[in-house]
């Protein structure tokens, strides 16, 4: 196989991957609080032994997040809560460890903790999860997190930022994970009543669907042609048709 044929498999595996990542935003187009991702590519070069010429692959490297707030909707549910700003609500994942979300349609689970949509707990300021005791009539959610009642406090839904959010690593439901460490929210108010919408915009990614459609089959044309180009080249020197 010659090295034409590699590099264009190289391009067609970039190709596919940024298809799914393009799937995966259309399918969470109206998930709350969902950002959608592009992928990263870059240049590999190879010096293969006994050629003049470096060979330039594509890589596909890694994916980064589309950071431009999606629309508010206002509920006026009062455990609907939408994040302004560029901070991220705590959640405990299954695994015992603090996830984060922007999805801020919130739920009081059966045992009367504060839930997202999957039943997860919100994270309270200090990891643990926030309890709302029974007989709760008014629940208010000001723009720090603070939750109360009517008759006081109760706890404050964690909510912190990253230095580089590029670092938060999706992990499915609208939750991210990372091993950065969290800065105080200083630039991110709570608004309650209100949701926050995906940044998905479904146009601009049927475009790139299309477009990415069109660049894997115009790749797919070229390693056909090298391939007939290959084998009546192996026909003439061996002397079969």
């Amino acid at each position: 196989m010659e090295n034409s044929i590699y590099l264009g498999l190289s391009r067609q595996m970039t190709l596919r991957t940024n298809m799914d990542i393009i799937a995966n935003n259309v399918a969470n187009m109206n998930t709350l609080g969902y950002r959608g991702q592009n992928l990263v590519f870059k240049e590999f070069i190879s010096d293969p032994r006994g050629a003049d010429d470096e060979l330039s692959f594509v890589n596909d490297q890694s994916q980064y997040q589309i950071t431009t707030p999606g629309s508010v909707q206002i509920t006026g549910n009062s455990l609907d809560v939408a994040l302004v700003g560029p901070g991220y609500m705590g959640v405990q994942a299954s695994d015992g460890q603090i996830a984060y979300s922007r999805a801020g349609n919130l739920q009081m689970g059966a045992d009367g903790r504060l839930v997202n949509s999957a039943g997860l707990p919100i994270a309270d300021a200090g990891g643990s999860s926030i309890t709302i005791p029974s007989g709760s009539t008014e629940i208010k959610i000001d723009n720090k997190g603070f939750v109360s009642n009517q008759d006081g406090q109760i706890g404050q839904i964690m909510i912190v930022e990253f230095e580089n959010i590029q670092k938060l690593e999706p992990i499915g439901n609208g939750l991210y994970k990372t091993d950065a460490a969290t800065t105080p929210a200083e630039k991110t108010v709570i608004k309650q009543g209100q949701l926050e919408n995906s940044n998905v915009k479904p146009v601009i990614e049927m475009t790139r669907m299309i477009d990415t459609l069109r660049s894997f089959q115009s790749v797919q044309k070229v390693l056909e042609t090298e391939n007939d180009r290959l084998r009546g080249a192996i026909q003439k020197l061996t002397g079969n048709k």
